[in-house]
């Protein structure tokens, strides 16, 4: 039993009567994570307290989840009303699309809220149509886009890189030349091509952990083991702790995505019980202390 606070620092939620999130509202697309039909319906405050319940989860980091792409505040505008009122999120990471020649100003407008912390543009490329996010390999390694993510570091902003393991070379040579820039992995590097590809997707995120200002969330391992076990969780969990460390990874739940594959309980009692000969101090870090430090809550 753990005794210590969670601070879940990857979550969604969406109000789909009153905003437009095209991937939800549009319409069931091909996705890494298969069918998502189960979540597109309204996730609010209240369903994530209710699913997290049973955690201790005191604290917590919501995510950009594809809101219209044409008004990124408004997300920010929105989810600041939620935590103003419900204490919830602590923590925001909002869009932009750093290529933009106008990210300047949108970067300003997240800024106007409290909460605001940090930037998440997806850059997952896959050669599989279901599976890429971007018609095109290398966009954090091209000038427009770097012009942007320059301004993160002197607004004291973090990014959030969400990419797949194949990325992981341009992926440090971004870390190598933004040193100052805090970059925070998501979803333990995305693997969602199989156990066959455990050893690149590994090779890949020891190349990543060379950069120090690069820090990992375990989470969304259910988007490619949709019918996980404690067991094939395991090696991921445990490389990824091996290579970033112990002072560099948090634990999070991708709720509600990953409610498509387990329940909040389910999630977190497999990284309670795969880090059970863990120090408690390791663990109070995975758990709670190294979101708290990144996130700046």
């Amino acid at each position: 039993m753990i005794d210590f606070p969670i601070i879940d620092p990857h979550h969604h939620l969406y109000d789909l009567e009153n905003h437009y999130y095209p991937w939800l509202s549009d319409g069931v697309k091909p996705a890494a994570f298969g069918d998502y039909a189960a979540i597109c319906r309204s996730y609010l405050i209240e369903d994530f307290l209710a699913d997290c319940k049973n955690q201790n989860v005191v604290k917590s980091v919501h995510l950009d989840v594809g809101f219209d792409p044409k008004d990124p505040v408004g997300e920010t505008k929105w989810l600041q009303g939620v935590a103003d009122k419900h204490g919830f999120p602590h923590g925001i990471v909002g869009y932009a699309n750093l290529a933009q020649p106008n990210v300047g100003d949108v970067l300003d407008g997240h800024l106007a809220y409290p909460n605001f912390r940090g930037i998440r543009q997806s850059l997952n490329y896959h050669p599989d149509p279901a599976k890429t996010y971007l018609d095109r390999p290398g966009v954090c390694r091209e000038t427009e886009w770097r012009r942007g993510f320059a301004l993160l570091r002197d607004l004291g902003l973090s990014f959030d890189m969400q990419i797949y393991y194949p990325q992981m070379q341009e992926a440090y040579e971004l870390a190598r030349d933004f040193p100052d820039t805090q970059i925070i992995l998501n979803h333990t590097g995305m693997q969602v091509d199989g156990p066959g590809h455990f050893e690149a997707w590994k090779a890949g995120m020891t190349l990543l952990a060379q950069a120090p200002n690069v820090a990992c969330k375990i989470s969304g391992l259910g988007m490619g083991d949709w019918s996980w076990t404690v067991d094939s969780f395991r090696p991921y969990v445990l490389s990824a702790i091996e290579v970033f460390g112990v002072e560099r990874c948090m634990f999070a739940s991708n709720f509600p995505v990953d409610k498509l594959f387990s329940s909040y309980d389910k999630l977190f009692d497999a990284f309670k019980e795969i880090t059970s000969r863990f120090s408690a101090d390791e663990r109070r870090k995975l758990f709670h202390d190294n979101a708290a430090r990144f996130y700046r809550l």
